[in-house]
């Protein structure tokens, strides 16, 4: 029986390209590596290179937002993700010092003060002492 032909893909040359883009922002080298790596999500015959591959943070940075197959694979192939360890936390949260308060700042003279005090009407309202609106005729008669 024949053996099965040796992978072309490389997982120390998928990282070195993702290296490469990242440092240098080389288009080319993503694109090599993006598709290396589809070979390998995409071939189940590779995918417990592809998982070794996942253990690289930019590797998996990438499987996340293009490839999207990690966590499918490890879950058909039987791997769990490792919960991170928490630290206990404590019983007694220490007490925090009051927050300080800016004190008020002074008030500022406005820049309309006739705009408060009244002297300003708004469009709506009728002049005093014009008694509503008139048109052009009302106003050549009366």
């Amino acid at each position: 029986m024949a053996r099965p032909a040796p992978s072309r893909v490389s997982s120390a040359r998928v990282l070195e390209y993702l290296r490469l883009a990242s440092r240098k922002g080389d288009r080319a080298a993503l694109t090599l590596a993006l598709e290396q790596m589809k070979i390998l999500a995409l071939s189940p015959r590779y995918w417990e290179k592809y998982l070794a591959l996942l253990a690289n943070p930019l590797a998996r940075l990438v499987d996340l937002l293009v490839i999207k197959q990690g966590e499918r694979i490890a879950r058909q192939k039987g791997r769990k993700v490792p919960a991170t360890a928490r630290r206990p936390r404590k019983e007694k949260p220490r007490p925090r010092p009051p927050r300080r308060r800016r004190p008020a700042a002074p008030a500022q003279p406005s820049l309309f003060p006739e705009l408060l005090g009244g002297g300003l009407r708004l469009p709506s309202e009728p002049p005093p002492g014009a008694g509503g609106r008139k048109g052009r005729r009302d106003r050549e008669e009366g």
